[in-house]
């Protein structure tokens, strides 16, 4: 096992996984999975909701989040550092209350208010700065670099992947086996964590990541190889990078079999989709997958496809505007 902060890296291990699986708060784990029949009927498609918003921080962040807490242990007896676009700050913020940890989240000073205001809730520290995510990143950079504090990336440090993991280990335990996933990516952890499980335990579940079609700079940065820095203006703020972590697309290499894009029109449609069809109200990084079973449904059709719901916070402004 790692102890210390010392001996993370972005390296994930199947290992770890089953550890996490564990260890996390069990108030992130072992949430709704079920097939919906009515989007089934609607797509031809045997389509899994793994939904991951039924906790407090209302999305699947704080599997990560908690199992890295866990394993920082007194290496972040000094506060910690991290940038969000609100839903991995407010697992870092429920993690480090729980665990006694000071926590300083940077977030864009365009970032979702609801989120925000979450994460100073669960007793953040928020600062607002840069016109998106990336920028707000290499602002906690540079607090972190002055102030000694310990700064932690989603998407690179392998705990977090390793965390969100545990999502393929629970699907793992249905009775029939799935022919493909199609996960949201933001900056990779998810799909890295899922895609890790999936090639150990199933490798013939197919592991596809779905970016906005708006931002697309991983999907690039997959296909060409090498990071790839692209604007990101879509709606789902969740997957939403600019620039991608390198070590994330390095491991993306052996956890993925590929990235495709969604126009952020059909991720709106699916949003209504799962409101009207299953009752949900979910955010646009977190619908992305099921905008992708859409596109493809007709080569898909009669098969068995899982997507995770990630997130669900939603302003009362989106929710009237998008819902």
């Amino acid at each position: 096992m790692i102890d210390t902060l010392a001996d993370v890296d972005a390296a994930i291990s199947v290992e770890n996984i089953t550890d996490a699986a564990g260890r996390i708060d069990p108030v992130f784990r072992e949430t709704p999975q079920f097939v919906c029949e009515p989007i089934s009927e609607r797509l031809d498609v045997e389509t899994l909701l793994k939904v991951e918003f039924v906790n407090p921080i209302r999305s699947f962040k704080g599997r990560g989040a908690d199992y890295l807490v866990q394993r920082l242990g007194d290496d972040a007896a000094g506060g910690i550092v991290c940038a969000s676009a609100g839903n991995f700050g407010q697992g870092m913020a429920y993690a480090c209350r729980k665990a006694g940890r000071r926590i300083t989240v940077f977030a864009s000073r365009s970032a979702n208010a609801l989120k925000v205001e979450r994460m100073r809730a669960f007793g953040a520290q928020v600062v607002l700065d840069g016109e998106d995510f990336d920028a707000a990143k290499d602002a906690a950079k540079r607090r972190a670099s002055a102030s000694g504090e310990r700064y932690v990336e989603d998407g690179l440090l392998g705990p977090i992947s390793e965390g969100a993991g545990t999502i393929a280990v629970e699907l793992g335990r249905l009775a029939n086996p799935l022919d493909a996933i199609f996960v949201p990516l933001g900056n990779g952890a998810l799909v890295n964590g899922i895609g890790a499980w999936l090639k150990h335990a199933s490798p013939r579940t197919r592991v596809i990541a779905v970016c906005s079609s708006e931002a697309p700079a991983m999907e690039r940065s997959w296909r060409e190889g090498h990071p790839i820095s692209a604007p990101a203006g879509t709606i789902a703020d969740g997957i939403a990078v600019r620039v991608p972590v390198p070590e994330a697309l390095e491991i993306m290499r052996h956890t993925v079999d590929e990235v495709m894009l969604v126009p952020d029109a059909e991720i709106l449609e699916a949003m209504r989709m799962l409101f009207s069809l299953a009752g949900l109200a979910v955010e646009p990084a977190g619908a992305a997958g099921l905008a992708a079973i859409a596109r493809r449904s007709p080569e898909w059709a009669g098969r068995r496809v899982a997507t995770p719901l990630c997130g669900s916070n939603l302003t009362s402004e989106q929710l009237h505007v998008w819902l």
